[in-house]
C-alpha cells in the first residue's frame, strides 16, 4: 500500500497530534505518514512537539492589518498550496481554529477531518470551541458527552461524521474536568479516524 501523506492544523498545544506521532511510531497509522505540522500560531506548543520528531512545522503568520475574511481566505489558499506542494493526502484539524474556505474545500473533499470536542450536530457550529462547547453541555443539562471526528465541508462542523466517542456527564464537573475526560477519547478517536481514511 503507498503511503498517504498527512498534514496536522494546530492551534495549541498539540496533544492530538502527540496522539498521532505516537501512533505512527508505534505502525498504528497504517499507510499513513506525518509529513507536515502547519500552525497559525508561533507559540503553538505542537510546534516544538513536530520538532522533536523531526517533523517539518510551518506558522503562516497573518497580516493583523487585515479583516479576519481576507485573512481567512489568505489562510486557506497557503495551506492548499503546502497541501499540493508536499502531496498532501488527508489533511487532519487537530485544535485549529480556524474554518478554512474557498478551493481547498473542493479540492480537498472527502480528505479533511476534524476532530470537535462534542456529539455533534450538538454544539458546533460558529464559536463553539474549547471550553465554551464543555460550558454549553453542562448548562444544557446533558447527561453524556463525547468528541466527534467529520469530514470537512464549507460549513461549519456540519460535514459527515466518521466516528464518535462518549464519556457521561458526572454530577459537579465543571468544563475543565469534562474536557480533561474528553481528551483522553479524542486521542483515540483522531488515531481512529486517520487510520480508517488512509485505509
Amino acid at each position: 500500500m503507498p503511503e498517504i501523506n498527512i498534514m496536522v492544523l494546530v492551534s495549541g498545544s498539540g496533544t492530538n497530534l502527540q496522539a498521532l506521532l505516537d501512533a505512527e511510531k508505534s505502525g498504528g497509522l497504517g499507510p499513513g505518514k506525518l509529513t507536515l505540522v502547519v500552525s497559525d500560531r508561533p507559540e503553538a506548543y505542537a510546534l516544538e512537539r513536530a520538532k522533536i520528531a523531526g517533523i517539518p512545522a510551518i506558522t503562516i503568520e497573518l497580516d493583523k492589518n487585515k479583516t479576519r475574511e481576507e485573512r481567512r481566505q489568505a489562510l486557506s489558499d497557503h495551506i492548499l498550496l503546502l497541501a499540493e506542494t508536499h502531496h498532501i493526502g488527508l489533511i487532519v484539524y487537530a485544535g485549529f481554529l480556524w474554518v478554512l474556505k474557498g478551493k481547498i474545500i473542493e479540492a480537498y473533499a472527502d480528505k479533511m477531518i476534524n476532530l470537535h470536542p462534542a456529539l455533534l450536530p450538538k454544539f458546533g457550529g460558529k464559536g463553539m470551541y474549547g471550553e465554551k462547547v464543555h460550558r454549553a453541555v453542562l448548562d444544557a443539562g446533558e447527561t453524556e458527552s463525547g468528541c466527534t471526528v467529520h469530514l470537512v465541508d464549507a460549513g461549519t462542523d456540519t460535514g459527515p461524521i466518521l466516528l464518535q466517542r462518549t464519556v457521561p456527564v458526572l454530577p459537579g464537573d465543571t468544563p475543565v474536568s469534562l474536557a480533561d475526560r474528553i481528551h483522553k477519547e479524542e486521542h483515540i478517536a483522531i488515531v481512529q479516524a486517520v487510520k480508517m481514511m488512509v485505509e
